[in-house]
């Protein structure tokens, strides 16, 4: 009898060993802090710059507000109170509602009681279950702790870390997400919200408590932790700029890499020119001249719009052009930039934007 042959058995697929691009594995620096994190949400860090006695107005805001929910809640109950109860007493028979027996005899009238009560409880009713709750949130808040408690531990500061939290969209697009291939849609997904989330001048124009939107909720317990890592000497701040983490059932915590590259976020040389940029907007505006800063900007993407292209020649020609423009405002363009600046890039200016 002749021997079996026995069946090759077919490789099984490689599992890659790091996670598909634009990603990359958590630095070990950042390990602490992802137990203070939930695996089913993505997060963005930053570090905002903005001077803390601008934070403090900006936090006073959302402080008088809930303040006036409290102060309005005190005076509703003070003034409706004694009407519930004297409504429950009727109902109990203890005592008579005069009201409705004066309007007994008249059809029109008891209508008018039943539809002004039922107004009465439907207001109670969305006050309490919709208005009341901002109050509570904002001090007592449990599920990712609250504004209050974050600032009473951490307080105001000029550089301050902010922790961002994905919401509703992220439902089910963490699971796979890391995949080779089948989890490429999901990737762009990410990275479509990241982008907008992580704009440099987005992150200068706005203080951190203003980046809450219908994408992004601000993670008021990681930004505690965050923080009490740093005044411990355990990570150091500038470990937090601008990260994107999230949790991959395949390698664990991943990051963004913000490399250069499609998808992975703008260059350094890109982050330099916008920082340029706005430290030139900021230095006209400070002798209220600001205007001449989106005439630039105008003229620049009138000229990049043309045919022809908006090649070196054309961008020596529109950057004379420019200087001649702030000549006429008495500022000298070249020192001017280099004041506001710190560097000697004014030949090159017209091709920034």
């Amino acid at each position: 009898m002749a021997p079996k042959r026995s069946r090759p058995t077919r490789p099984s697929p490689s599992i890659p060993s790091s996670p598909p691009a634009p990603f990359k594995a958590l630095p070990s620096s950042l390990e602490p802090f992802t137990t203070s994190l939930s695996k089913r949400h993505i997060y963005v860090t930053h570090i905002d710059t903005k001077p803390r006695s601008f934070k403090r107005k900006i936090f006073l805001v959302p402080v008088a507000m809930n303040l006036a929910v409290v102060l309005l809640f005190v005076w509703r109950v003070n003034y409706i109170l004694p009407w519930y109860g004297a409504l429950f007493l009727s109902t109990l028979g203890y005592t008579r509602d005069a009201a409705v027996l004066a309007s007994s005899s008249s059809t029109s009238s008891l209508a008018a009681i039943v539809l002004r009560r039922a107004f009465t409880f439907l207001l109670d009713f969305l006050l309490i279950v919709f208005v009341w709750p901002w109050p509570v949130e904002f001090c007592f808040g449990m599920a990712h702790s609250n504004p209050v408690t974050w600032r009473w531990k951490t307080g105001f500061r000029d550089r301050e870390i902010y922790v961002r939290r994905s919401r509703e969209w992220d439902a089910g697009v963490l699971d796979g997400a890391m995949a080779p291939g089948d989890g490429a849609e999901k990737r762009a997904l990410i990275l479509s919200k990241v982008k907008p989330a992580t704009d440099p001048l987005l992150l200068r124009e706005k203080t951190g408590y203003l980046l809450m939107n219908g994408d992004w909720d601000l993670d008021w317990a990681g930004m505690i932790a965050a923080t009490a890592l740093v005044d411990e000497n355990a990570v150091a701040p500038e470990a937090f700029e601008r990260v994107v983490m999230l949790y991959s059932k395949e390698f664990g915590w991943v990051c963004l890499d913000r490399g250069s590259g499609e998808g992975k976020g703008p260059s350094k040389e890109e982050d330099e020119r916008r920082r340029q940029v706005l430290a030139f907007r900021d230095a006209l505006a400070a002798v209220s001249k600001e205007d001449m800063f989106y005439r630039w900007i105008e003229i620049v993407q009138f000229e990049a719009s043309q045919p022809g292209g908006f090649g070196p020649e054309k961008q020596v020609e529109v950057a004379g052009r420019i200087r001649e423009m702030f000549a006429e405002e008495g500022i000298n363009f070249d020192e001017f930039w280099r004041e506001a600046v710190g560097s000697d890039t004014a030949e090159g200016l017209a091709g920034m934007m």
